[in-house]
Formats: C-alpha cells, sequence, structure tokens
C-alpha cells in the first residue's frame, strides 16, 4: 500500500473518536466507505464544517480508492477494531437494513 495514505487515516481515525465538532462528520465518511447501505452515506455538503486539512485528508483517502482497482477498506491499514469502535459510537441504533434482518 501507500505511505501517504496511512497518515491521514490515523489522523482521520484519531479526529472520528473525539468530541469536537467535525468528529461526527469525519465518523460519516469513515462509516460510508465501511459500509454506507448499513451505516449511512457522507453528505457532500459536511465538507463545509471541516478544516482544509481534515478535508485533504479525506481527499488523499478518495483519490488512494479511486486510483487503486478492486475494493479496499479500513481493514487493509489494520483499523477494523477502530472501524467496529465508530460503529459502537456514532451508529448505536440499528439501522433498518439491520432491523429487518434480524
Amino acid at each position: 500500500m501507500t505511505t501517504a495514505i496511512e497518515p491521514a487515516l490515523g489522523r482521520l481515525f484519531d479526529l472520528a473518536k473525539s468530541d469536537t465538532g467535525q468528529a461526527r462528520r469525519v465518523a460519516n465518511f469513515l462509516l460510508a466507505w465501511w459500509n454506507g447501505d448499513d451505516w449511512g452515506y457522507f453528505d457532500i455538503a459536511d465538507l463545509f464544517g471541516l478544516d482544509s486539512a481534515v478535508a485533504a485528508d479525506m481527499a488523499t483517502v478518495f483519490s488512494f480508492l479511486a486510483t487503486h482497482p478492486g475494493a479496499i477498506y479500513a481493514d487493509a491499514f489494520g483499523y477494523r477494531h477502530d472501524m467496529a469502535e465508530l460503529v459502537e459510537r456514532w451508529r448505536p441504533e440499528p439501522t433498518v437494513a439491520h432491523a429487518t434482518a434480524a
């Protein structure tokens, strides 16, 4: 994998686990990448509420994904546990898809 994405992901996950105003927006971005059908989507207007450095980290991830064929998810970078933490923190209630499957 590339080294450019790794520090960007580290910063994004750290931010998404925090209590800042940007945390929810970053978590939405990461969760949409993980599984948008189950954990929601990323509203492009959320970029308006982010610092430029945070948006640049998101752009790094987005660009990496766009230039690498096949599906690459956060667990490929060792973030499976971190993604599960984001689900617990930001999506404590089951989504409609999970509620109907149960």
